[in-house]
């Protein structure tokens, strides 16, 4: 025997216009430790395995579809043209939904409607939701939550049987109804047929003259269906983003919910409210992370590292043991025990070997330092292969572009190349060779010899005296002439 599961839609309501951000950017579309806060929610719903998944646009519409379809193709996107109100949003998402054509019966369709700027919201939460939805005698549950100040969010009324008699929107709220401290998230399920039934019965009869999808919990009381709470077990997770502010604060609270996380799975932070990781991150155990450090993208980081203090790290994949001190790093590859920084700047297509280091102002751009190869300071490295166990001297450059196109230096295994230093590309440093200090090597230099390019020094006596008479330097160049 096989149980019956009800057919489950849900619907994301992201079509506000998000004024209070002051931004060109959809208010949905701003971002939190590595997502967006449209797919923060989606990612939520996937909890769901929802037959079907609907997203309702409006204000910027092609740029907010853009980032739903590279999320998942197979959502689709129904927009809202006019501000007509939550109601109407799920009317139009139901209008366009696969139920309407397959004659479903409704009592078997459960219907989730979740706002888009609930970044905070989990899987676990929702499906709670959608289990006090299980019995026939319910049309809807809420999930509410207790807040300390309600301000902004609709008040939860309850009835005498503890069950939810109306939500109302705090405009249209009475003052006794402005004192209930426990706010409506904007998060339902309901069963379709009831849905339906109240939808066709909302009226924009309000202060602000749209259609409020909190009526439809009277109008499916008045069905005789039950309205159930589902109250949050933490406050912020209905914490809706409608303003920089709630930006910031649902960032912090993201930020130590990831840290707990991870502390949780082995990773030492030092300084959890300095550390802000992406979700998006992925860390193994006994790694440690000092204070100052930001984690950002698709960062691998391999056991037993050490990132900072002070460090920002994105698209990186790190080695074990590596240590990564004060320094930013952008789409690299650090190889185990490879060591980074102070202040060295790693651009993409950085490939560290194993052991490679890589030291105090060091630009590193599209180039592979080999195992045990170093350049420990006062260096740009651009197009640029360097083999095993090499050596870059103090303020050496390798001239990649030459006003039109890029080429390549290619440094061998074994190699000194000596301080002050242009690898004029393209140009080939062979295996074992060493190269002067102060030279500007524009030829190849073959394995084993000694790459010397630099002119002739010169020593105009007595200039000083004669070009700079009076001057501190030329009486100084006279006492030590007159001591010698």
């Amino acid at each position: 025997m096989t149980s019956h599961r009800d057919r489950r839609v849900a619907i994301l309501l992201a079509a506000g216009e998000g004024t209070r951000m002051r931004s060109d950017v959809p208010k949905v579309l701003h971002t939190i430790l590595g997502r967006t806060l449209i797919r923060h929610v989606l990612v939520a719903t996937e909890a769901l395995n929802a037959d079907e998944r609907i997203v309702v646009v409006g204000a910027k519409s092609e740029e907010v579809g853009k980032e739903i379809s590279n999320y998942d193709a197979r959502i689709k996107t129904v927009l809202q043209e006019r501000r007509g109100g939550t109601g109407h949003a799920v009317r139009l998402a139901l209008e366009s939904a696969q139920i309407q054509s397959s004659g479903e019966n409704s009592d078997s369709t459960v219907v989730i409607v979740v706002a888009g700027d609930v970044p905070l919201l989990t899987g676990e939460t929702l499906n709670r939701l959608i289990s006090a939805c299980d019995s026939v005698e319910v049309g809807a549950a809420v999930l509410t939550a207790d807040v300390d100040d309600p301000h902004g969010y609709g008040r939860v009324i309850r009835d005498s049987n503890n069950g939810i008699l109306k939500i109302v929107e705090e405009k249209d709220a009475d003052s006794d109804e402005r004192e209930v401290h426990e706010v409506n998230s904007s998060v339902y399920a309901f069963r379709l047929g009831p849905l339906q039934q109240a939808l066709a019965a909302i009226t924009p009869n309000n202060a602000q003259g749209e259609e409020y999808l909190t009526d439809a919990i009277e109008l499916i009381r008045q069905q005789g269906k039950k309205v159930v709470p589902v109250v949050a077990e933490e406050y912020f997770e209905i914490l809706g983003v409608n303003d920089r502010i709630q930006l910031a604060e649902a960032t912090a609270i993201m930020r130590d919910r990831i840290n707990l996380r991870l502390m949780s799975e082995g990773v030492t932070l030092i300084d959890p409210p300095t550390t802000f990781i992406d979700i998006t991150v992925a860390i193994e155990p006994d790694v440690t992370i000092k204070p100052g450090c930001q984690i950002e993208g698709e960062t691998t980081i391999a056991r037993g590292a050490l990132i900072g203090p002070d460090a920002r790290l994105f698209n990186c994949v790190v080695g074990a043991a590596a240590v990564i001190t004060k320094s930013e790093c952008d789409g690299a590859t650090i190889g185990r025990h490879a060591h980074v920084g102070p202040y060295s700047f790693l651009r993409p297509g950085a490939h560290l070997g194993d052991g490679a280091k890589v030291g105090s102002f060091v630009e590193v751009k599209n180039s592979t330092i080999g195992a045990g190869s170093k350049v420990p300071h006062l260096s740009y490295i651009g197009d640029a292969t360097i083999g095993i166990e090499s050596n870059i001297g103090a303020g050496t450059i390798t001239a990649n572009y030459d006003g039109v196109a890029k080429h390549e230096t290619v440094i061998g295994d074994y190699v000194r190349i000596g301080s002050d230093n242009i690898l004029v590309a393209p140009v080939e440093v062979g295996d074992g060779a060493y190269t002067a200090a102060g030279s500007a090597i524009t030829e190849n230099v073959p394995p084993g010899a000694m790459g010397v390019g630099r002119g002739q020094q010169r020593n105009i006596l007595g200039w000083v005296t004669r070009k700079r008479s009076g001057s501190d330097s030329a009486e100084a160049a006279e006492r030590a002439s007159e001591n010698n």
